[in-house]
């Protein structure tokens, strides 16, 4: 996967204070009252010496500015009629004055490479105004500093079992801070949990499977946003889903049938055979369709099994396969098995049936389909493919980090 850096801004230079007339505006640390007297270059002559003064802790032309600093800019002997602080581009940066007017403190976060300007008006307690501007700029981040969001299904039209999936290149060890910008927005509204798979990524379903039609919305507005260990998100990213037909399959390993149901009715049942019990006992669960191929090869290498070994096997092409689980379980064309199907369980783990039905389950399956199986003592588990409705709701929210 290949990394979009952020565009960079060359910051100006000569970034400056720049003072009004009518009173004097001073820099320095907006927490310390006692900051060191401005520089004579830094306020007028002739200034009342009860005119309001302004100071800030982010120094007016500094150019290194971490990400994570929060903007504080107070007036002394007076109050602020306005704060406003922008990118040198316009856009805002959240922020608020307290009850005082006295004090303006940033609640955004700063964009890296980014110059901002500072502007405001303060009077003091004879009306007399000291306008304020000050520029500075952030620093720029190496790739190695930030983490990439990529996603899963962007724009598909995908089954009622799919996950929202975000994976980061670099791991996130502050996954509360990335999980406060991650949201999950449908139509209609279904409640949902993010949960955190590993480092590198995590997942949101809803409560229940979601509702065929519905639109969702996955945003990441995680450009700047610490991630742990020195670590930035490198990018806002917003992508979408739409939901289709409700497409679950049941599958019943000891009957050896699979049972298709489409928006509740049932569509067709066909014979199957799955794991050869106990050496390739298919698992028992809820398992999500990740990826489809026309056709496929396979090799039981992928599994750890010698190809030229007694259960071995190297298959150049493999009809209709639709994946499950990362460790290689497929719904497939089977025809070498078809006697066995529909009375006994002879493949590998995979699920085998005729290339006729392979072909009609393929062309009405979708990423994102359910297929629930039953009958063996192996379980599914969460992080082997799609596994997040393996999960009661409950266990399933505990592995949110807020």
């Amino acid at each position: 996967m290949s990394r979009a850096p952020r565009p960079r801004l060359l910051a100006a230079a000569g970034l400056c204070v720049l003072l009004s007339v009518s009173a004097c505006a001073v820099t320095g640390d907006a927490d310390d009252p006692a900051s060191p007297a401005p520089a004579a270059a830094d306020q007028t002559t002739d200034a009342p010496t009860s005119a309001a003064v302004v100071r800030s802790n982010v120094r007016a032309g500094a150019t290194q500015v971490d990400l994570d600093q929060q903007v504080r800019v107070r007036v002394v002997r007076g109050t602020f009629e306005d704060l406003r602080v922008t990118t040198a581009k316009g856009d805002p940066v959240a922020g608020a004055l307290n009850p005082a007017r006295t004090l303006w403190t940033s609640e955004g976060l700063l964009r890296q490479d980014t110059r901002y300007r500072v502007r405001g008006n303060a009077v003091d307690a004879d009306g007399v105004a000291t306008a304020y501007q000050a520029r500075f700029a952030t620093r720029a981040l190496t790739l190695d500093e930030q983490t990439y969001p990529s996603f899963v299904a962007d724009g598909a039209t995908v089954g009622v079992g799919m996950p929202a999936i975000v994976r980061f290149d670099i791991p996130v060890t502050d996954k509360a801070s990335i999980e406060r910008h991650l949201k999950v927005t449908s139509a209609p509204a279904q409640p949902g949990s993010w949960h955190w798979l590993s480092d590198t990524e995590v997942h949101f379903r809803p409560k229940a499977y979601w509702k065929p039609g519905t639109e969702v919305t996955v945003k990441a507005d995680v450009g700047g946003v610490p991630a742990g260990n020195g670590i930035y998100g490198q990018l806002d990213r917003t992508v979408g889903f739409t939901v289709g037909d409700a497409m679950v399959s049941k599958v019943d390993m000891r009957s050896h049938q699979m049972k298709v149901y489409r928006n509740g009715d049932l569509l067709r049942t066909i014979p199957i055979t799955t794991g050869e019990q106990p050496k390739f006992t298919t698992r028992t669960g809820t398992k999500v369709i990740m990826e489809k191929f026309e056709s496929r090869r396979m090799s039981s290498e992928t599994t750890g099994i010698p190809v030229d070994s007694a259960d071995g096997y190297d298959l150049d092409d493999v009809r209709y396969a639709m994946r499950l689980t990362y460790s290689g379980e497929f719904i497939h064309a089977a025809p070498w098995s078809v006697p066995s199907q529909g009375s006994a369980n002879v493949s590998h783990g995979c699920t085998g049936m005729s290339t006729a039905d392979a072909e009609w389950l393929y062309q009405n399956s979708s990423i994102g389909d359910v297929v629930e199986y039953v009958g063996s003592d192996r379980p599914m588990t969460v992080a082997n493919g799609y596994g997040d409705w393996n999960l009661p709701y409950a266990e399933w929210q505990a592995g949110s980090s807020l």
